[in-house]
């Protein structure tokens, strides 16, 4: 049995992850391509649990170090508890976020050591890293104004706008490093657009190789 393949999908608040990974499944579907769909924090009991505590409003938010940590705590426990299963089985695994939003969230929004950001990686991932990461890359501005009408902010959508310029360049950053690994879409377009560019890439990427 083949090993299943991993794909992440990154961008800023209001890129449109979740429209975009509905076309993706679609078009997985009209392959009979089996996958599951899971998100990062989150993912399983424990870490949907702490991905309430990194997104909630409240008194006693956690500092940097702690944010950190706990976000590699669920990867942790999302790593071995699904992710690694149904690659095993393979099943293909779609992921919103995953290792780059940290690099981009907490080393470039936050300006976190990255240096501390990859050992916790190797730490926790060992070799596993995704075989495509699709990066949705939209003007910030644009992306808070469509996370504004979807409804009430969480703790990291509520940053100024100037913390999401630096993990919008952390993220194009991460892109030029690994270009194998990586492709960066305009989500500025029309989405029908957006959805052309993408199947693109699944088929160019992953089924002409």
């Amino acid at each position: 049995m083949n090993r299943g393949i991993f794909i992440t999908i990154e961008g800023v608040e209001g890129v449109g992850k979740s429209t975009n990974i509905e076309f993706i499944k679609k078009y997985l579907d009209n392959l009979n391509i089996d996958y599951l769909v899971t998100r990062e924090p989150g993912g399983t009991l424990l870490a949907e649990n702490i991905r309430d505590l990194l997104l909630s409003i409240d008194d006693d938010s956690p500092v940097e170090l702690c944010e950190l940590l706990l976000i590699f705590s669920a990867r942790a426990q999302h790593i071995q508890k699904v992710i690694e299963p149904a690659l095993e089985r393979g099943i293909w695994v779609i992921c919103d976020r995953f290792t780059d939003a940290t690099y981009a969230y907490q080393g470039g929004g936050r300006g976190m050591n990255t240096g501390l950001i990859s050992e916790l990686e190797t730490m926790v991932q060992g070799s596993l890293r995704p075989d495509l990461t699709i990066i949705l890359d939209l003007d910030p501005e644009t992306g808070l104004r469509r996370a504004r009408n979807r409804g009430e902010l969480d703790r990291f959508e509520r940053e100024h706008v100037e913390f999401f310029i630096k993990v919008r360049e952390a993220y194009l950053q991460i892109a030029t490093d690994f270009p194998k690994r990586c492709a960066v879409i305009n989500a500025g377009k029309e989405l029908g657009e957006v959805s052309r560019d993408i199947a693109l890439l699944l088929k160019t990427r992953l089924f002409e190789e």
